[in-house]
């Protein structure tokens, strides 16, 4: 009888412990809430071009529209053709990111313009434009 005993006794004793495989799953969790990339949008619809030659831009960059009333705007706030160059003037000092312009079709030229050359005066290395890829 004491034999019976003790081997329901280890029976009992005997559990899976979890603790290691759920530190596991909140590690990895973490690793890729930290590594996302977040794309931040301009904050207003663009009507973009149409384009015959693309290519795929890069998802961390900076974006910067051009409305059709030729408003600039960055992170759904109007900044203005200065406060665009001032803007990208002060992520480039974090990191060397690209520019992306999205100008709306309807946009004047001279805006767009305007708003490239306050970038590249920021110091942006890559400037592009987005277009519409149908």
């Amino acid at each position: 009888m004491a034999r019976h005993s003790r081997l329901v006794d280890e029976e009992e004793e005997t559990e899976i412990n979890l603790s290691p495989m759920i530190d596991c799953i909140f590690i990895l969790l973490i690793f890729f809430i930290v590594t996302t990339v977040f794309v931040e949008e301009p904050g207003i619809e663009i009507f973009k071009p149409d384009a015959t030659v693309d290519e795929q831009l890069e998802k961390n960059s900076i974006i910067i529209a051009v409305s059709a009333d030729n408003k600039v705007v960055y992170g759904g706030k109007e900044v203005g053709v200065a406060g665009a160059g001032a803007r990208v003037r002060q992520l480039l000092n974090k990191d060397d990111l690209p520019v992306i312009i999205q100008a709306d079709s309807r946009a004047d030229h001279g805006v767009f313009s305007d708003v490239w050359s306050a970038v590249k005066l920021a110091g942006a290395k890559k400037i592009s434009l987005s277009t519409r890829n149908d």
